[in-house]
């Protein structure tokens, strides 16, 4: 998904807008993994996590270290792409991603430094990098959305594979070119092969009443009626809900059964860069981001993303990650991505 450039401090739109309570008042003890003394160097983020969320998290850490960030934010794959080309002359010291395939790709690449040990130690290592270069940050999880007033929840799909099925032939929406519903594609490919993936994607794109650009249209047309069913992650549900009110609400969320391969949580990261000249400075960030101070902020925050670090849990009114009965597939196999994406450029998806 292409992200917005990050809005300065002094603009808020009503969909980018944090709710800061809670977050602004945790003045406690700075964490030593952060640094206690201030410093007059600046670093550069590459940012590809939504705009809201890094705004919060990068306010406090400058007030907390005195270290300033420089915020450049892009699509996440366009972001994986300039890193790659830049080499080692890329300007970024940190890379903050809204999911693991790319950060994955810049691993394989080589282009990432190990994160310190106690900073991986805050995140379930099943979020990290199996290769200890990137961290995980906060996580969503693939649901279904569904509009309320054409669905009874005894007639909805146990199985993302059940959407290639004739019945939901002109009701159902996903947006094929997500960075959320491509760890979705490989999910099922890694379950059954690809041959049966790639015959699952053209069952839902022969079902699709419209492929949209983004999981914001899919969630505001299922609302509005004009799709009956659809594949989003979680946060989207929930942020449309606290836009428009409750009241205005026409659909709902259901998980797929326990383990199936359409239900999969996504994981947010950030690495350091090997080539950023600043890497104490970069590595302080990664600490912080996994810290209680950092993960408070995603708790409370209107992103709706799950906290996954420093034992911190969502304060938000939606399914405790805990009780989350997803595919266990893991951030290793869900890769750098290119299986999803070959798979659906073959099913001409992309």
């Amino acid at each position: 998904m292409v992200q917005e450039p990050c809005p300065s401090p002094s603009r808020t739109t009503p969909r980018r807008r944090f709710v800061f309570g809670v977050a602004l008042v945790l003045l406690g003890p700075v964490l030593a993994a952060c640094g206690g003394s201030s410093s007059s160097k600046s670093i550069t983020l590459y940012n590809g996590q939504h705009a809201q969320t890094t705004m919060a998290l990068v306010s406090r850490f400058e007030k907390l270290t005195g270290i300033t960030v420089n915020v450049r934010s892009n699509d996440e794959r366009a972001l994986a792409a300039q890193i790659a080309a830049e080499g080692s002359g890329s300007p970024a010291d940190v890379i903050y991603d809204e999911n693991s395939p790319s950060l994955e790709y810049l691993q394989n690449k080589g282009l990432l430094v190990p994160v310190t040990p106690s900073t991986l130690a805050r995140t379930p290592s099943r979020f990290n990098s199996p290769q200890g270069d990137w961290v995980g940050v906060s996580a969503r999880v693939s649901v279904l959305d569904y509009n309320t007033s054409a669905l009874k929840p005894s007639q909805l799909p146990t199985s993302v594979m059940q959407l290639a099925q004739p019945q939901w032939k002109g009701k159902l929406a996903f947006a094929a070119g997500e960075a959320d519903f491509q760890p979705v594609v490989t999910s099922v490919a890694r379950t059954y092969g690809q041959a049966i993936a790639l015959r699952w994607l053209d069952g839902i794109k022969a079902n699709a009443a419209h492929i949209y650009p983004d999981n914001e249209t899919v969630t505001d047309e299922i609302n509005r009626g004009q799709a009956t069913i659809g594949v989003i992650d979680q946060y989207y549900w929930y942020r449309q809900r606290a836009q428009i009110g409750a009241a205005n609400v026409h659909s709902a969320l259901a998980y797929f059964a326990a383990r199936d391969p359409g239900y999969v949580i996504d994981v947010s990261g950030a690495g350091v860069l090997k080539s950023s000249s600043h890497q104490p400075e970069a590595q302080k960030l990664l600490a912080f981001l996994v810290s209680v101070q950092g993960q408070q902020i995603i708790s409370h925050s209107d992103s709706f993303e799950y906290p996954i670090g420093s034992g911190v849990k969502s304060a938000q009114p939606e399914t405790p990650f805990s009780k989350l009965r997803a595919n266990p597939i893991g951030v290793g196999a869900l890769g750098d991505g290119s299986t999803a994406l070959a798979l659906l450029q073959k099913a001409q998806l992309l």
